[in-house]
């Protein structure tokens, strides 16, 4: 059996994010998933949440079955 794939067409962040720098985040995620790189993609904390914001991911790393997004946050949809 092959590497099963997950296709994200956007970011689910659950909360797990971490900020490496001012509007850069790394968030890892179970299993391997494929990710649209450096093209605008919708950011929510859950799958169902309206949108945080905007993110474009810098870089995908796969390894001992997680996969691992680095993201910058270009834009941010203010919270009311």
């Amino acid at each position: 059996m092959g590497m099963p794939l997950e296709l994200n067409t956007l970011i689910v962040t659950k909360g797990r994010e971490h900020r490496l720098e001012e509007n850069l985040f790394e968030l890892v995620k179970e299993g391997y998933r494929l990710y649209p790189i450096e093209i605008p993609i919708d950011v929510r904390k859950t799958l169902d949440s309206d949108s945080n914001g905007t993110a474009l991911i810098k870089k995908v790393q796969w390894q001992k079955n997680t996969t691992t997004i680095t993201y910058q946050l270009v834009s941010l949809n203010s919270t009311n």
